[in-house]
């Protein structure tokens, strides 16, 4: 009996159900669009799209360009009703995955200047990100590779530019916060208990709606 999709294996039959792709192109659309949400994809390119195919679910048809080979995949009606039986199941939690914010976690084992280091590549990497989801949005409808598509690509491209948003803000209030310590297990004067009961009321008010 074939094995159910992984999550990844159904991102990529989401991709087949836009239209066919060679390895090659998926590596580029993944690069372009899923590595924003789901960069695990990438990871597993090269093994899905096969589990995909032995499962009904893909087809692969060998091609020519040229004198040079080439795999073309395609979704079938098993794989769309499969894709469209996914959506219909709830969805995992979110899932946060940041080596960056796993060293702030641990900087009191490391110097002050490690720390800050580390905030300035976040912020850095924040921008660069920021910089790279202008230009997606600032492209016009009619250039985009799948206009008939460009409702979900506003949709999602707010979400990601918020939270991008959400990382410089802090990225930049957790630089200047952190210039005033003594040491990256020695903040100082600076009263942590005062700013947790601040962020405890701002969530408390946000789930309230305020």
């Amino acid at each position: 009996m074939p094995s159910v999709p992984t999550t990844t294996g159904y991102a990529l039959l989401g991709l087949l159900h836009v239209r066919p792709w060679t390895t090659y192109e998926l590596a580029k659309q993944m690069q372009r669009s899923l590595h924003w949400f789901w960069p695990r994809a990438e990871r597993r390119l090269y093994d899905e799209p096969k589990r995909l195919v032995a499962a009904g679910l893909a087809v692969a048809r060998r091609e020519h360009t040229g004198l040079r080979p080439r795999t073309v995949y395609a979704i079938t009606d098993a794989g769309r009703a499969a894709l469209r039986d996914w959506l219909s199941t709830p969805a995992a939690g979110r899932v946060v995955e940041s080596e960056s914010i796993l060293r702030v976690f641990f900087a009191d084992a490391g110097s002050l200047e490690q720390l800050q280091a580390g905030l300035d590549r976040m912020e850095a990497e924040a921008i660069e990100r920021i910089d790279a989801l202008a230009g997606l949005a600032e492209t016009p409808p009619d250039d985009l590779p799948f206009p008939e598509r460009g409702h979900i690509t506003a949709l999602l491209l707010r979400l990601l530019l918020d939270e991008e948003l959400a990382v410089l803000r802090w990225a930049r209030w957790a630089r200047g916060t952190v210039a005033e310590w003594h040491g990256a297990g020695d903040p100082g004067s600076w009263d942590g208990a005062t700013d947790l009961a601040a962020t405890a009321a701002r969530a408390r008010a946000a789930v309230r709606g305020g």
